[in-house]
């Protein structure tokens, strides 16, 4: 039997001038819209996949190493796995259920236990400590409790994507302040030049990603001295606080005057190897956290409790385990970083995290976004360009730093390895 007209509902002949389903009538541009936008994930006006996804996708496409995406490929250690599985087969502790919405009691005790151990930051665990879905969510609930319409946020470029992005989805203006090839130490002066009285907020991420800087104090301390000049917030994206190569991680919120205006976000997944469980916490003033709360409550409202109690017991137990992977992973940057020089490019070495960054117009490549399709087809290496992590547009970031690439060790050494050497034809890759 066929469809009537009616049945099928209109056709496109039918709609008149083009319109998406979500657009405003007052012409103004969806939330959903600014987010995709500032993320430079817009493409005549279609959201498009991130670059991480579109990246995994490729090396998939052309069996080639991937190191792009900053994720491990191999897992975190068995006696924490051991412990989430335990409890979700168990069920113990109501595992399977809702977990509190500030997190599982001993995760926060754990947490202000951590910071007081590492940093002789003492938290209350009550008050203080809040457990998200990941860091990013921390970072979302962030943004999204204390910033709005009118509001500035600041942030050192490149950065994580979720940064403008979020900045956007909450209403508020992204401002960039450029890190400057090949020491991309951020520069007070140009953070203090960047603020302006519409501040609210400015983004500090140490160690840095994608570059692996790790200011030392007296740097924290001029970039915090601007911030309490201008009256703004702060928040600090520590995520790689464990995995320092050379010298040690310093919380921004220990630099004198930072405290009462700092809100901290770190998280499990890079440090332990499991970047899947996304547990994470947000750290701060009690006033601050309230208020963090009060949105995060609306996104997940809480994390699956048998992930939350296996990281309390990481957290307590695991200094001995983050000791070997801060060794393992310094001997795979060490060896993707002579592998990048022996393919004829001037790698910056990391002080910290999971990447290495490298200008590819040594090899004649201006343009790393342009070539990474050739790379994973004749050279069998997948990266990230540096410009997917800058604001989008000519005179940006993004047109700086073209010619960089982000490439991850965060992966076996055998994975290195084979990057490496395939990463021997990369001169080849511009011959063309």
């Amino acid at each position: 039997m066929g469809t009537t007209a009616a049945a099928r509902g209109p056709q496109p002949d039918d709609t008149g001038p083009t319109r998406h389903p979500t657009a405003r009538r007052d012409g103004r541009p969806e939330p959903w819209r600014r987010t995709a936008a500032a993320a430079g994930l817009l493409a005549g006006g279609v959201p498009t996949p991130t670059v991480f996804e579109a990246m995994t996708a490729l090396a998939a496409r052309h069996g080639a190493v991937n190191l792009g995406q900053g994720s491990p490929d191999e897992d975190g250690p068995a006696w924490i796995r051991d412990r989430a599985a335990e409890a979700i087969r168990t069920g113990a502790d109501r595992s399977n259920q809702y977990a509190p919405g500030l997190g599982l009691p001993v995760l926060r005790q754990a947490v202000s236990a951590h910071q007081r151990r590492h940093y002789g930051l003492e938290l209350d665990p009550d008050r203080q400590v809040l457990v998200t879905t990941g860091a990013t969510e921390g970072i979302a609930a962030t943004l999204l409790a204390l910033v709005g319409p009118g509001d500035e946020v600041v942030a050192f470029e490149p950065y994580y994507d979720s940064y403008a992005a979020m900045t956007a989805l909450a209403g508020a203006r992204f401002t960039a302040v450029p890190l400057r090839p090949p020491h991309f130490l951020p520069d007070p002066e140009a953070l203090e030049r960047a603020l302006g009285p519409d501040t609210r907020m400015v983004v500090l991420n140490t160690p840095h990603n994608p570059t692996g800087v790790v200011p030392d104090p007296a740097l924290l301390g001029r970039l915090v001295e601007v911030c309490v000049r201008h009256g703004v917030l702060i928040l600090s994206d520590e995520v790689y606080e464990h995995l320092v190569y050379d010298g040690r991680h310093h919380p921004v919120s220990a630099v004198p005057g930072a405290w009462e205006r700092t809100l901290t976000v770190s998280s499990a997944g890079k440090s332990f190897s499991l970047t899947g469980w996304k547990v994470g916490w947000v750290t701060g003033p009690a006033e601050l956290v309230a208020a963090v709360r009060a949105v995060k409550q609306f996104l997940t409202y809480s994390t699956g409790p048998a992930y939350q109690s296996a990281i309390a017991e990481a957290l307590s137990d695991g200094d001995v385990f983050l000791a070997g992977q801060r060794d393992r992973l310094r001997a795979a940057r060490d060896r993707l970083l002579s592998g990048l020089g022996a393919a004829g490019l001037d790698p910056v070495v990391p002080a910290a995290g999971y990447f290495t960054v490298t200008d590819l117009s040594a090899v004649g490549l201006d343009d790393a976004a342009a070539a990474t399709e050739a790379l994973a087809a004749r050279a069998g290496v997948v990266g990230i360009p540096v410009s997917a992590l800058c604001t989008p547009g000519a005179g940006t970031g993004a047109h700086r730093l073209r010619s960089w690439m982000r490439w991850a060790f965060c992966k076996p050494m055998d994975t290195i390895e084979d990057a490496v050497r395939r990463l021997a034809a990369l001169p080849t890759v511009s011959a063309d």
